[in-house]
This record gives C-alpha cells, structure tokens and sequence, in this order.
C-alpha cells in the first residue's frame, strides 16, 4: 500500500517475520512503486518500505537536488539524507521494524550512501547500484562491520569507474565490509545485476 504519512509519500508492504527489511530508493524519475518488482525477484519475502523522492527536477522525481548531471547540490543532499534518516526512524517505530538494509538505484543509491555517512547505524547494510560520491566526510568512520554491495557498469555514461572506486574507498574508509563488483553494462540494470543482488542478500540474511 501507497500512503501518505511519516513525512514521505510511501509504500508498505509486510513480509515474512525472519525476512529483511528492504528500503527501496528509487532513481531520477522514478516512483515509491518503481523497484518492488526487484525486490520480489532478489527478496520475495522481504518486507518493502520505499519512500519517494521530494524533489521535482522538470517533473522527474528526486531524492536531492543538483546542479547540472554530476554536480550536486551538497548543502541539499545532507538535509534530505538527515530527513531520509528520519523517516526510517519514524517508519520503524510505526511498522516495528529493524534497522534495514538499502537497495538503491542511480540517485537512490546516492542518497543511501551519503545517508550512511552522516547517519551511521541507521542501516543495516546497503546494495547501491550504480552509485557515485556526494558527501565525502573527512574522517569517514562509524559503519564497522556495516555490509555494502556497489554494483557498477564498465559502459556506465553517467558514472565513471573512478567515481565509483572512489565510493568503495570512503566506504571502506568507514569501516564498512565493502564489495565492489564493475558489470559489463552501462547505467540501467541488468540480469547479472539482478543474480549479484539475490546472492548478496541471501548472504547477508541467512539465519
């Protein structure tokens, strides 16, 4: 169900108690509905809290803003990666949750991990599909032991591999348990993309 509380247009939908919870972070463009059909191929038992983004990009939804493709607003991606925060502290007190893990695409993927970086603790891990750096902490610390699949694609116009290895390093830099994987494939997913999530998952949730 779609509804409109906790501060974020959302969708809750319950799975099985020994499942994960997965927050589902959409890319530019993209809706709360738009990666539950991922979700149930790499998770199908897995509870699904996925917000929308709030920010209006030429009618194309967002989760912070930007300049121009590639240069962000960075002033706005920490307040809506502190606000994001919020509503998944709101969002597990309402539905009695645990800390979830993130699978994010493109700008979901961004504002995961810039959300991990200021807010450590808030998730339990994250899978960030083809994801480039925005807050780069100093002294990036505080998700020891935190699981952290990035995705990348070798033909990606949008994200450079230097980009994208930039992002495992301040992960790892944070104490994160980080793997990297470059597919060959450009920014939209792919079925390899859909295979290293399950296993990741599968990994990261076996009892």
């Amino acid at each position: 169900m779609s509804t409109n509380t906790l501060g974020f247009i959302h969708h809750f939908e319950p799975g099985a108690p020994d499942a994960p919870v997965l927050l589902l972070l959409h890319g530019t463009g993209g809706t709360e509905t738009d990666l539950i059909g991922l979700a149930q191929l790499v998770s199908p038992e897995a509870t699904l809290l996925s917000p929308r983004g709030k920010v209006d990009e030429n009618g194309m939804l967002r989760f912070f803003r930007r300049f121009e493709e590639g240069v962000f607003d960075l002033e706005d991606v920490a307040v809506r990666a502190d606000e994001l925060a919020a509503f998944i502290a709101e969002a597990r007190e309402a539905y009695r949750l645990p800390a979830p893990i993130a699978v994010g695409v493109s700008n979901g993927a961004n504002i995961a991990a810039a959300m991990m970086l200021r807010k450590a603790g808030v998730l339990a891990g994250a899978a960030l599909l083809r994801a480039q750096p925005t807050l780069v902490p100093d002294e990036p610390s505080g998700l020891a032991g935190t699981p952290v699949l990035i995705l990348s694609g070798d033909r990606d116009p949008i994200v450079s591999d230097y980009d994208a290895a930039g992002l495992a390093a301040t992960l790892d830099a944070a104490g994160a348990e980080v793997t990297h994987e470059t597919l060959p494939a450009g920014h939209s997913l792919t079925q390899a993309d859909v295979d290293l999530l399950k296993d990741w998952l599968a990994a990261r949730t076996m009892v």
